[in-house]
């Protein structure tokens, strides 16, 4: 039995958290895909995730910067890239390659109207028997809580970004 999850809200820690579940997976012998949305730049994650055999990853092929920067052809390049994820990791749950997909960053991508909605619903809008589905993101639906079996939201109380202290390799990326 395979169950949804959502890690949501304004604070840090949600990507964090779907690794962590990513790593206790993979340490359980589980194949994990991830897909990170609207990101591209190199991360610290990205060095210590590369070298666990089971877990893969996707994401952009170059950075398009923030979206309230890009222009339409960048959006809709971005949302190509997405979909092409998106059906990529279609492909591997139903070749029955992979045991859970975190689809991170995702609800934002899907506010933004940046992935194609009906292919988004048609995986992320469903239970499957083998597969754990993992969605970090801020603000999700009601459709997209009233499926998922886990829900944490993850609140900023305070962050260091409030005094002016820009993001430092390592904890923020």
């Amino acid at each position: 039995m395979s169950f949804n999850h959502i890690y949501c809200g304004n604070g840090k820690g949600k990507t964090t958290a779907a690794l962590g579940l990513a790593l206790r997976a993979a340490g359980a012998n589980m194949n994990v895909h991830i897909i990170q949305f609207l990101k591209s730049s190199e991360t610290a994650e990205l060095k210590s995730l590369s070298g666990i055999k089971n877990i893969s990853v996707a994401r952009c092929s170059r950075g398009f910067g923030f979206t309230f920067q890009m222009t339409d052809e960048e959006k809709a390049e971005i949302t190509e890239q997405h979909n092409k994820m998106l059906r990529d990791a279609k492909t591997l749950i139903s070749q029955g390659k992979i045991d859970m997909l975190i689809l991170d960053e995702f609800l934002d991508a899907y506010s933004l109207g940046l992935v194609d909605r009906e292919l988004a619903d048609s995986i992320a809008l469903r239970h499957y028997d083998s597969v754990e589905l993992v969605i970090t993101g801020r603000d999700p639906s009601d459709e997209y809580l009233a499926e998922a079996d886990y829900v944490s939201e993850i609140n900023s109380v305070k962050h260091p970004f409030e005094k002016g202290v820009q993001a430092r390799k390592g904890i923020e990326y």
